[in-house]
């Protein structure tokens, strides 16, 4: 399970749309099936059997409400883009989920998130989309009912990246990079290919690699400078989000380049599954 954290926007239509695989419809009803999360506030004044089927257009304007109760709410570093949008996705060769399962992670990725806090009812305005397979996607409003801003946590990706793990051992899912994929075959005496295979099987995990940690060291650097004020800063940081997507993307073709190296000679070779790239805050 990788969770990715995006560029944070102004509103919440396009993260959506995203989430949704297609554009928001005033006319498409989102079913508990897809959105399988939400804030507790939410049941005070939407009944359940209504609230399940607004339309995603519906949703996205209930979501942006705060923003436009309070157009001057800005964050302590300035910043006025109040939506934030995660998401995860998990191993190609996982199990499919059930609807309560996804509901749990959404629940457990807002509480890692900061964005609900449990007790709070008045905070952020969130909802979790289930709407591509493997796939979950949580979009939230800063900004509470009161105009006050609720600034994340500064680790918020460290956090998600520890929540997916515990999550990844309480459903029994596949951990990031020890799919079957990615384990060369055992031999009693390993081919040049193998142990070739394994240095870059190494390079690639998202556990323990070196590129794994480089990036990790990357994104949050990428965190730290969009918080201070200043154009200058916003230019580095997103400099830095493109060397931490670059690096994932590298990740990605050890990890193939390793299977191919150990797939028997004459067996047909799936492409790599590949992840659109990474964003950080």
């Amino acid at each position: 399970m990788i969770p990715r954290l995006h560029e944070r926007t102004y509103t919440p239509h396009d993260p959506l749309a995203e989430a949704l695989g297609r554009p928001i419809s005033p006319i498409e009803g989102l079913t508990q099936y897809t959105v399988v999360g939400y804030w507790p506030g939410l049941e005070y004044f939407a009944p359940d059997d209504e609230q399940r089927t607004w339309t995603s257009v519906e949703w996205a304007e209930h979501l942006e409400g705060p923003c436009l109760a309070h157009p001057f709410a800005v964050s302590p570093d300035d910043d006025r883009r109040p939506i934030l949008h995660l998401d995860v996705r998990l191993h190609p060769d996982d199990r499919d989920l059930t609807g309560p399962e996804w509901a749990e992670i959404a629940q457990r990725l807002a509480r890692a998130a900061g964005i609900e806090i449990p007790g709070k009812e008045d905070g952020c305005r969130w909802i979790a989309v289930q709407a591509q397979s493997g796939r979950l996607d949580l979009i939230a409003n800063l900004i509470h009912l009161d105009g006050a801003w609720h600034a994340p946590p500064a680790d918020i990706l460290r956090r998600l990246a520890d929540e997916a793990r515990r999550i990844e051992q309480d459903l029994h899912l596949i951990p990031v990079r020890t799919g079957p994929t990615a384990r060369p075959a055992l031999r009693p005496a390993p081919t040049a290919s193998a142990q070739l295979a394994s240095v870059l099987t190494h390079l690639a995990d998202e556990q323990a690699g070196p590129l794994a940690t480089v990036r990790g060291l990357v994104e949050h650097t990428a965190h730290r400078i969009a918080r201070q004020p200043g154009a200058a800063g916003t230019g580095t940081a997103h400099r830095l989000e493109l060397i931490a997507r670059r690096l994932y993307a590298i990740q990605q073709d050890l990890d193939s380049t390793a299977a191919h190296l150990v797939q028997p000679r004459g067996a047909a070779v799936a492409p790599a599954a590949r992840h659109p790239a990474h964003r950080s805050p």
